[in-house]
């Protein structure tokens, strides 16, 4: 070659120089000297550049000369491509220039190597211009992605239409020849599922493809010269998809095919039908087979029954409950690679090597497996797509998240350049001087030593997140236990010793706590548990002990505690969560020791724990926005046609956020007025996200009611609350009082194909929020529903409209249903009926009345309350009933409704707020009680109410000792007596 063709190679390292003049004589001479493109000097110096990054370039050049003229002619040279470009692309090279496909498998290998070629050089090309630009590295690991699954389908597609004469097309069992005839039935393909990078679209440059077939259905195959059962045709169609891929001719392989990432491996069937598949992974699926599915992605064959099996697989990869088990894999599996790393010497691999990429897929995926099924973003096959998530979700800190990104994104592009040089897969760095200074150059660096400054940087700083994220908890101080406390589990001790011990660390009745402690360790269930779940008990239990050990009432915490680790036996991934977290633990102890009724909820709904997980949030329960949105996230991910999984999804938010109420109730000292704003909140987002879930699913099924004033209904439908929740007021076990009002048309019906009349349809949507809010599933029940209220009580309607309500609450509403309307309060719904209906109670509770009448009226009901529902002497000793006795929570209630009722005619006020501490506060203002005597109210409500929340707490009865509420009886009885005396039938006991 004349030295004037040349490229000017001024601009690479000097001892690259004659390696890549050498790569330019080889190919000048395989063409001839006219044949030569006539290079500007910036392609002189980007072919240089090519060339000094990757000896398979130059091979492949030499190879095939003609590549050069077609590649700086190739618009496609200096932009990105897409899927579509190499679908196009690939089609082009699998048609000869009469625009016939190939005729037999030597053309189609020829036609598949020529093409990957062509595109392997392009993307080499690419690479070597973008020295240093760690961020291309996802282009190029996406247009690998492409090529493979563009070439994967090519292939399969040419060998079906080739095989279908002499071997048919497969089919489902029992497909009859009137089915084929009509189209009904269509062949079965094979479905090909991507696994690792390839189904993560982040394909190295020269890397095998691990692939999964499988097909849909058992059967055989019609219309060939020859029948084969399904099995076996896929197998036959399989093995041939391989060969086209993998056997190297003498231009080259598409890609090297690793099949043994499929059940049971290399022994296994090649291709297996989705039953098989499905019961394999369901009863023999090992926990590595599941870091494996969560890249798997259907690459070729038939997408739509690809999707299926995914979706089937799911709850496989992602378990629905937080799986702490999964670290305890990750971490046995990288030391595997420790241990091959080290006995194969490979410190020097940027995969399995220390800080490596390995790590990195390591820490993301042990985020997803651990909390996939739960956070449903973390579905996410893509490293580079779900490190934000991660961050997003408060899993892990930003910064940290951006380090790993960029990392990864530098040991991706090293990569890459150590596979591009030979187009061979590896990722060992290299020994020899003249590799190390091109792999240096390729990657933007001045010299070897430069990279690996940088890359030992980089592996300092995976190791470090390695380490915060799955480092073995035993290596961390804060996770060291008393080995005497590890005794007690372990039965080295007996029983005097033990509760000697049990004594000296604070148990004040040592006896019993050894006896439950025993009582566990040696039933039953403990003894039938599997040999991983007894392990995973017996890292937990001298932990709980020394957390228990730390408590107040250290006997009292060990028995609740030990429901818990009873309830989850059978479910030891809840064993590992503890086990891993120890600030969850802690405050599993914390609120435990302070609550029975939380140590019950816990035991019944394990996957309570997540909570535990986070403290900030914890003690800070959400307000209402926060919660509308946190619910709307939730629900988001579920399918709108799930009732199942959106009824379980309302019960945990329900639960969970019940807990952080409690927990900042208990823990943290919330204020008994906040605590029932939370609850109250809690009950009005999820009241209102089932209104929206029953109406949506209405009128899909009927279409939109019609309103009374002719237009479509929208919802046209308001929920009333009455009681607690009407007055912001309610307590843990609080059920929900509700009214529901419709304004529907009398006489139209709906606008479905299946149209309802209003009456009936709005009934059936109050039926449906019943059912969502009352239906027991394995979660329990979202709230315990009352409808006693509605007009005519149990005799009336589920639904009123508007103007009935109105004629029933005007001509026959007894005087103690007017009191209830006092606490009403229109939660959601149809924001014009709710105008209409706080007008219609302003209306209704303006009228003037008979005070004497009125005061009779409170006065009957009330002593009918008293003696249906008050306490009553026990052994001698006086107890008072705080809610229903004389001075308790109804009396007060009774005398601010009093006052509504009898005054709000003249003060409007009265009427803007439905809780009884700003009732009374209003009522001061306007003058209707006097200061001295609202404050007196307040303090014995809030009093009443504070000992009735915690009892609620602590599981115990609202009926206590008489005697230290006897100020605050006295105080509300004086008040009562100053309304009441005259009208009172019977002594107050």
């Amino acid at each position: 070659m004349p030295q004037e063709s040349h490229p000017d190679l001024n601009d690479l390292p000097a001892d690259i120089r004659p390696e890549v003049a050498q790569s330019l004589d080889r190919i000048a001479s395989s063409l001839p000297a006219e044949a030569w493109p006539d290079l500007s000097r910036e392609e002189h110096q980007a072919l240089g550049r090519l060339l000094a990054s990757s000896h398979y370039a130059a091979d492949a050049l030499v190879k095939e000369p003609s590549l050069l003229t077609a590649l700086l002619a190739d618009e496609h040279l200096n932009r990105p491509l897409q899927f579509a470009d190499y679908q196009q692309e690939c089609a082009r090279y699998l048609q000869d220039e009469k625009g016939q496909p190939p005729q037999n498998e030597e053309e189609l290998h020829r036609a598949l190597r020529r093409f990957r070629r062509a595109a392997m050089l392009r993307l080499l090309w690419r690479d070597a211009q973008q020295a240093g630009n760690h961020r291309s590295v996802w282009q190029t690991a996406a247009e690998m992605s492409w090529l493979a699954d563009t070439t994967v389908e090519a292939a399969l597609g040419w060998l079906e239409e080739h095989y279908s004469p002499a071997w048919g097309r497969p089919y489902p069992r029992g497909t009859t020849q009137t089915q084929l005839d009509s189209g009904e039935v269509r062949p079965l393909r094979l479905v090909v599922l991507g696994m690792g990078k390839l189904g993560a679209l982040e394909l190295n440059l020269s890397s095998d493809i691990d692939l999964i077939f499988a097909f849909a259905h058992s059967g055989e195959t019609l219309g060939g010269r020859r029948s084969f059962d399904n099995q076996e045709y896929f197998t036959r169609l399989g093995q041939k998809l391989i060969t086209a891929l993998d056997k190297m001719t003498a231009d080259g392989y598409v890609f090297r095919v690793d099949m043994r990432l499929r059940p049971y491996g290399d022994a296994g069937a090649l291709a297996l039908g989705f039953s098989a598949l499905l019961e394999y992974y369901q009863d023999q699926g090992r926990d590595w087979e599941r870091y494996a599915m969560i890249k798997a992605r259907v690459i070729a064959g038939d997408q739509q029954e690809g999707a299926r099996l995914l979706s089937e697989l799911r709850p496989f990869v992602y378990r629905k409950y937080l799986d702490f088990s999964a670290i305890e894999s990750l971490r046995a599996m990288k030391a595997m690679i420790n241990r091959e790393v080290k006995r194969r010497g490979l410190d020097n691999n940027i995969k399995l090597g220390r800080g490596g990429i390995r790590e990195v897929e390591f820490i993301t995926q042990v985020f997803q497996l651990i909390r996939g099924g739960r956070d449903t973003e973390l579905q996410e096959r893509s490293i580079r797509k779900v490190l934000p998530v991660i961050a997003g979700l408060g899993l892990m800190p930003q910064q940290a998240a951006d380090e790993l990104l960029q990392d990864y994104a530098f040991l991706r592009d090293l990569e890459h350049a150590l596979q591009g040089l030979d187009d061979r897969q590896t990722q060992l760095l290299p020994e020899g001087d003249l590799a190390q200074q091109q792999i240096a150059f390729r990657c933007g660096f001045q010299s070897w030593a430069d990279l690996m400054a940088q890359l030992e940087q980089v592996r300092d700083q995976v190791r470090q997140h390695f380490d915060a994220v799955i480092a073995d908890p035993e290596e961390e101080e804060s996770l060291e236990t008393d080995d005497d406390l590890s005794s007690l589990w372990t039965d080295e001790l007996d029983k005097a010793q033990a509760e000697k011990l049990l004594a000296e660390k604070g148990f004040l009745q040592p006896e019993a706590s050894f006896r439950l402690l025993k009582t566990l360790r040696d039933s039953k269930q403990t003894a039938s548990m599997q040999k991983v779940g007894k392990e995973r008990l017996d890292n937990l239990m001298p932990l709980l002990l020394a957390a228990v050990t730390e408590a107040k009432k250290p006997d009292t915490a060990l028995e609740r505690i030990l429901w818990l680790v009873e309830a989850v036996l059978r479910r030891t991934a809840y064993l590992v969560l503890l086990t891993e977290n120890p600030e969850a633990l802690q405050q599993l102890v914390k609120m435990c020791s302070a609550s029975p009724w939380l140590a019950e909820q816990l035991s019944k709904m394990p996957i309570l724990l997540d909570e535990l997980l986070s403290p900030d949030t914890l003690y800070s329960p959400a307000d209402k926005q926060r919660l509308q949105d946190e619910l709307r996230q939730h629900l988001s991910r579920i399918p709108e046609d799930d009732m199942e999984a959106l009824m379980e999804a309302l019960r945990y938010f329900r639960h969970a956020n019940v807990l952080r109420v409690a927990a900042s109730d208990i823990v943290a000292q919330r204020h008994l007025m906040k605590v029932s704003d939370y609850l109250t909140f809690i009950a009005e987002v999820i009241v209102e996200s089932v209104m929206h879930s029953a109406w949506r699913d209405l009128t899909r099924r009927y279409g939109r009611p019609q309103l009374a004033n002719g237009e479509a209904a929208d919802p046209g439908f308001i929920i009333v609350g009455y009681g607690k929740l009407g007055g912001i007021e309610l307590g843990y076990g609080s059920d929900l009082d509700l009214v529901f009002i419709h304004d529907g048309h009398p006489t139209a019906g709906s606008d479905g194909q299946k149209s309802l009349d209003s009456v009936t349809y709005y009934s059936r949507l109050g039926q449906r929020i019943i059912h969502f809010l009352s239906t027991v599933t394995p979660s329990g029940q979202l709230y315990e529903v009352d409808m006693r209220l509605r007009p005519s009580g149990n005799a009336g309607l589920l639904v009123s409209n508007l103007k009935a309500f109105a004629d029933y609450q005007s001509k026959e509403a007894w005087t103690w249903e007017h009191q209830a309307l006092v606490r009403a309060r229109a939660i959601c719904g149809d924001e014009d009926l709710i105008e209409r209906f706080n007008n219609l109670r302003a209306e209704i509770l303006t009228q003037k009345r008979d005070l004497p009448q009125l005061r009779q009226d409170v006065v009957t009901m009330r002593e009918k309350m008293r003696a249906n529902l008050g306490s009553k002497k026990q052994g001698g000793d006086e107890v008072f009933h705080i809610k229903q006795d004389a001075g308790g929570i109804v009396d007060i209630e009774f005398i601010v409704q009093y006052c509504v009722l009898a005054y709000s005619h003249q003060h409007a006020h009265l009427l803007e707020v439905t809780d009884n501490m700003r009732l009374l506060d209003a009522l001061a203002a306007t003058g209707v009680l006097p200061q001295d005597q609202a404050r007196a109210l307040q303090e014995a409500y809030l009093a009443y109410r504070h000992a009735a929340h915690h009892a609620a707490l602590e599981k115990a009865g609202t009926s206590v000792e008489a005697a230290p509420w006897a100020e605050h009886r006295k105080q509300v009885s004086q008040v009562w007596d100053a309304f009441f005396a005259d009208n009172q039938k019977s002594s107050q006991s």
